[in-house]
């Protein structure tokens, strides 16, 4: 009996806002029991500039509380999300890194972690999904919740930039919802050998993968590269290979013997993607690994492409749980790759159709190199990012390493600690993982599944190129210009091959 193929509302899902809950979240929990939460929680910035927060958290007026007064799943991922927030602002919003957590924060963390089902930090989930309202109260359908009626609920900051840099995210998967129904669609259509409808199904999914990248090309606009290099990104980091930051074990959760360690904030916690991977076939191996050859790679089943990439896997810990499944779902019945490979001697127009699927994917992933490039490679390389002093200058003086690897260094900008690389090729993400050899390996491997040698060809060279190119094959317009002002972000930054990024797709 074959596996059954998903059906999103039975995980939470929805068709119309993706992995984004229907249901907008909580502003306020009306429980006054936990105005201590939300008191600190409204302040944080203020807080975290002031460096207060510890003493906040530390104080008897922050007590302990009990979330069995969280009566929903509403209240409960609010409440998740505020503890996120605290969590990291006290660990990184000192002088030095804290490894150590206090009970009024770790244990109700912990406890919300386990009946949400997604790891006690400040994820992905926390920070996007559940993050958001809208700005005008008289459009809370889910059809206005773009950029231009979006915005935050909290941030560490207070800054636009660090709002924008999370609602890119948020606008990205309420965009994707409609990849999600084109994909299941066309799974159904591959079981019940409709031909036909495959192909219409990939078609409406290759536009509507094309319609995520301009939305990634907007995070300029609001997000300043410098403001996110030095005042955001190191909120987002995790506990997991941070010695160098001041964490050799980790973070101590309240009262708990055993340290714990997590990766951060990572866009490869978005369920969204990998989704699309599942679903179209695409394989990713550890990185470093070497590339199969064309023939084995069009031979092959995803299930017998080799040893999967751990990292891509181990950040399914950090989405919640029925997000986590609904995946482990799809990849029992994936069966669109195979579907083509079998009918493509014989149809033109479906091999073409998943092609496009891909090469609309593999140019996503491009655009976010991109992003990585101006956000991160060029940052560091500006000249402040290579002093390694302990003299202070102006407002920026040199301290103990930090996380990036063991050539990063952390400034110290208003008291608060600021990613700073003077090693290039041991730069590494708030996920931990060496950036941009994953995210350009991660894009090479979305075009290896094609099943035309021309597509196959295609998708090994630029990938602008290959889009613009099976988008004149469909017969489709020209994609949406990015604006005036990030005409650079359109592929004219060269991406340094030993550098990388913000976080991973």
């Amino acid at each position: 009996m074959l596996p059954t193929i998903p059906n999103p509302a039975d995980y939470d899902i929805s068709l119309d806002t993706g992995f984004v809950s229907e249901d907008l979240p909580l502003t306020r929990l009306s429980n006054p029991y936990y105005d201590p939460w939300e008191a600190t929680a409204s302040n944080l910035q203020f807080l975290v500039m002031t460096r207060q927060i510890r003493s906040v958290i530390d104080s008897p007026s922050f007590p302990v509380l009990s979330i069995s007064r969280l009566r929903s799943i509403s209240e409960r991922r609010r409440a998740y999300s505020i503890l996120g927030f605290l969590a990291h602002a006290y660990i990184w919003a000192g002088p030095s890194a804290s490894d150590e957590l206090p009970e009024a924060i770790a244990r109700p963390l912990v406890q919300l972690s386990e009946i949400l089902e997604v790891l006690p930090l400040a994820t992905y989930a926390g920070l996007c999904l559940w993050n958001h309202r809208p700005l005008f109260a008289d459009q809370t359908d889910p059809k206005f919740l773009d950029l231009s009626n979006l915005a935050t609920l909290h941030t560490f900051t207070g800054s636009i930039d660090e709002s924008w840099f999370y609602l890119v995210s948020t606008a990205i998967e309420i965009r994707g919802a409609a990849c999600l129904q084109f994909l299941l669609d066309a799974m159904h259509a591959c079981r019940a050998d409709a031909s036909h409808d495959v192909v219409v199904a990939l078609q409406l999914l290759a536009e509507s993968i094309d319609s995520l990248s301009p939305i990634l090309s907007r995070l300029p606009e609001q997000c300043d590269p410098h403001t996110f290099y030095y005042r955001i990104r190191p909120f987002l980091a995790g506990s997991q290979n941070m010695a160098d930051a001041g964490l050799p074990h980790g973070v101590r959760y309240g009262n708990e013997s055993e340290y714990r360690q997590y990766a951060g904030g990572s866009n490869a916690q978005s369920s969204l993607i990998q989704a699309l991977d599942i679903g179209l076939g695409v394989h990713h191996r550890p990185t470093s690994s070497s590339s199969q050859t064309s023939s084995s790679s069009q031979s092959e089943s995803p299930s017998s492409a080799g040893p999967s990439n751990n990292f891509i896997h181990e950040m399914r810990r950090y989405m919640p749980g029925p997000h986590r499944r609904f995946l482990e779902q799809l990849e029992l019945c994936s069966n669109i790759r195979e579907y083509v490979r079998e009918h493509k001697s014989s149809n033109s127009a479906l091999t073409l159709a998943y092609d496009a699927c891909l090469a609309m994917l593999r140019s996503f992933r491009d655009k976010h190199i991109q992003i990585v490039s101006r956000y991160i490679i060029l940052q560091a390389k500006k000249p402040t990012s290579t002093t390694a002093t302990t003299t202070t200058t102006g407002s920026a003086s040199v301290s103990h390493p930090q996380e990036l690897s063991p050539g990063a260094f952390t400034a110290k900008r208003d008291g608060l600690a600021a990613v700073v690389v003077s090693d290039k090729k041991k730069a590494r993400g708030t996920g931990g993982t060496a950036l941009l050899p994953f995210l350009k390996q991660a894009r090479d491997e979305t075009g290896e599944p094609a099943a035309g040698s021309w597509a196959a060809r295609l998708l090994r060279d630029d990938a602008f190129v290959a889009k613009r190119k099976m988008r004149d094959a469909m017969g489709l317009g020209e994609p949406q210009q990015p604006q005036d002002g990030l005409v650079g972000l359109a592929g004219k930054w060269n991406v340094d091959d030993d550098y990388g990024g913000i976080c991973h797709w």
